[in-house]
């Protein structure tokens, strides 16, 4: 019989390349090695440096574009994260990140080198990781032939004002005032502490260093090749490379679509650059002098065993306390190892069989939004949990099963997807207690597990906006969500005279108001009328209250964790009627103040965080009597 600790010896399909973790001083940084089809040893490589924050998260799936079409010409190429961003070690809050990550960018030229034995690196930066990358090649210009830079930062300063900006616009934009900061809002006060932008933060060392870059005083020429590419609609970069040229750098300049629709697009709807990579490929291949017939360089083969258990010191919840350890590895698994995931394991001699599966929120990678997912993985295995954050088929690192979408956020396969994860869980580790959990579209599919009776015994659902899916709906067509939530924006409107004005001016589309207005009618009387069809034992197609009453009797704990203000609270209250007070413990619901959709600042989240620590270990005399998941009986 197979081990199934080991990962069978299966060819990856082609979307998947070899994942590994390799060091960058003290840290571990995580990264992807994609190899040309043709066994021809390569003379160039490519090594990516990614954009910061939330356009990390929606670029994702673009720079992973980039990356395959430059292996697909016969390039290999890195792309990685940095210290304190995706997969990789955690970072001092206080630390200089641009300083780190140009260190970071020079450790993966010499491990792309050491792995694939190329003779020359050319640097792919995405907006702040041009900035990266320019960086670098300044630090060690013999290291590097050439820059291509996409929408690249030019002027640290300017960015520090766009962050500021965008920090200050989030603010001002919450639509309750309790999401207001209790003080007033200083920008300089700001730049002293550090940001926090869409849940990511910014140091004040990196600040610093920001306001000291502006690569236009004076012209910076760290390489004499250079492609830079704009967006079509912000062709921002053209005098730096009108400057370039005056220096002799032979730099070529391109405006292209497509730049909105992959940094600044929320994963479901990001789409890839096409013609942007076409462009960059084209002066790839140009550069590069042809593949040589001497084979595969010897490091190549190495590279399956560097993708094994990885130890990542982190941080205690007690500042006061000394860092602790987890190990991390990449895993791939179902048919033909199409899924992708990273696998956080207690330190050795944890003698508990508990595990979380963490399930993609929306089309977000599977480091969750602004990285939540990596932080609870990480706390929880240091308290004794396996912890599987995943990606489905299709969404972030997974490869995509044929004829279907990339980055569906309810696909149709995600049962066959969450079962192969618990299979995974329960045959490597002896898994007695499995949790699933996620954030909004994770939260329904955990919901979706349970009432497909998957072996878990728990699910923890973070703000689900949706309770039902039926096939062939889009994300864009009116959910019940929206159905709830617009109606109470419309009642607080109703006090606002320039709400007055528009509607009296022809700015307000009524033909959409009726319609939301009279969804929520109709939902109200099916509600009752689900109430009553309970009663009578009558069972209704999609019942909230009836699946949660079978879920709940096989011994499964549902919790629900909702920001204050959430449209899935008031859609729980009329899906699933009084069955949510009659299931007492066994349903527990909890409403945190002050977070916002994905629990973009640190207060909410730290309290999210803290909460579901409760539910995991609060309740271990409930979870120590319960049989395994197998064991647990089902309905009549």
């Amino acid at each position: 019989m197979t081990d199934p600790r080991i990962a069978p010896d299966v060819p990856l399909p082609p979307q998947q390349a070899e994942a590994f973790y390799f060091d960058s001083g003290e840290n571990a940084l995580f990264g992807w090695l994609h190899l040309p089809p043709s066994r021809k040893a390569a003379r160039i490589g490519l090594v990516t440096c990614n954009p910061f924050g939330y356009e990390a998260i929606c670029a994702h799936r673009g720079v992973r574009a980039f990356a395959e079409a430059a292996a697909a010409i016969g390039v290999p190429v890195l792309r990685f994260d940095y210290v304190g961003t995706g997969d990789s070690s955690e970072i001092e809050p206080w630390a200089d990140q641009i300083e780190l990550w140009t260190q970071d960018t020079l450790a993966a030229v010499r491990e792309l080198k050491r792995r694939t034995g190329v003779e020359t690196v050319f640097l792919l930066g995405f907006r702040l990781g041009a900035l990266i990358a320019v960086r670098a090649a300044e630090r060690s210009p013999a290291e590097i032939a050439g820059l291509a830079l996409v929408a690249p930062i030019i002027s640290g300063r300017r960015y520090v004002k766009e962050l500021r900006t965008t920090r200050l616009a989030a603010m001002l934009g919450a639509e309750s005032p309790e999401l207001l900061p209790d003080r007033p809002l200083d920008p300089q006060a700001v730049t002293s502490a550090g940001m926090e932008i869409s849940g990511f933060s910014v140091s004040a060392a990196t600040l610093g260093s920001l306001s000291r870059i502006d690569f236009n005083e004076p012209v910076a020429a760290p390489v004499p090749d250079v492609l830079v590419i704009d967006g079509d609609t912000q062709p921002a970069s053209r005098p730096w490379t009108e400057s370039l040229r005056s220096a002799g750098v032979n730099a070529r300049y391109e405006a292209l679509p497509g730049l909105v629709q992959m940094l600044k697009t929320a994963p479901q709807f990001a789409q890839n650059p096409s013609a942007m990579i076409a462009a960059f490929c084209d002066w790839l291949k140009s550069r590069d002098p042809g593949a040589s017939d001497d084979g595969i360089a010897p490091e190549r083969e190495i590279a399956a065993a560097s993708r094994r258990r990885m130890p990542i010191v982190t941080q205690l919840d007690d500042p006061g306390a000394p860092p602790s350890t987890v190990c991390e590895e990449p895993v791939f698994f179902g048919p033909q190892s199409l899924i992708f995931g990273i696998l956080t394991e207690p330190q050795v001699g944890e003698k508990r069989r508990r595990a979380v599966i963490l399930l993609n929120a929306g089309a977000d990678y599977h480091v969750g939004a602004n990285g939540m997912y990596v932080a609870l993985a990480r706390r929880w295995a240091r308290r004794g949990y396996v912890v599987l954050r995943m990606d489905f088929a299709g969404i972030g690192d997974s490869g995509t099963r044929p004829g279907q979408t990339t980055d569906e956020v309810f696909p149709p396969d995600a049962m066959d997807d969450i079962r192969a994860a618990v299979d995974l869980v329960s045959a490597r580790f002896g898994t007695r207690q499995i949790s699933l959990a996620g954030l909004c579209s994770g939260a329904y599919h955990a919901l979706r597990a349970a009432v497909e009776k998957l072996s878990i015994n728990r699910i923890l659902m973070i703000n689900p906006q949706n309770y039902y899916w039926k096939p062939g709906m889009q994300i864009t067509d009116m959910q019940a969500a929206e159905v709830v939530r617009i109606p109470s924006v419309y009642r607080t409107r109703a006090f606002s005279l320039a709400s007055w004005r528009k509607l009296f001016t022809g700015r307000v589309d009524i033909a959409y108001i009726s319609k939301v207005l009279t969804n929520r009618l109709l939902l109200t009387l099916e509600s009752t009328g689900r109430d009553f069809a309970r009663r009578v034992r009558i069972r209704l197609p999609n019942d909230l209250g009836w699946d949660l009453k079978q879920i709940t009797a096989r011994g499964v704990k549902v919790v629900l964790v909702f920001a204050r203000g959430e449209p899935g609270i008031e859609l729980l209250r009329i899906q699933a009627g009084a069955v949510v007070s009659q299931l007492g413990e066994r349903c527990r619901v909890h409403i945190l103040e002050r977070g916002d959709h994905v629990f973009s600042k640190s207060g909410p989240r730290a309290a999210l965080e803290d909460l579901l620590d409760d539910e995991l270990f609060a309740q271990k005399s409930w979870d120590d009597a319960l049989p395994p998941p197998a064991a647990l009986p089902t309905e009549s």
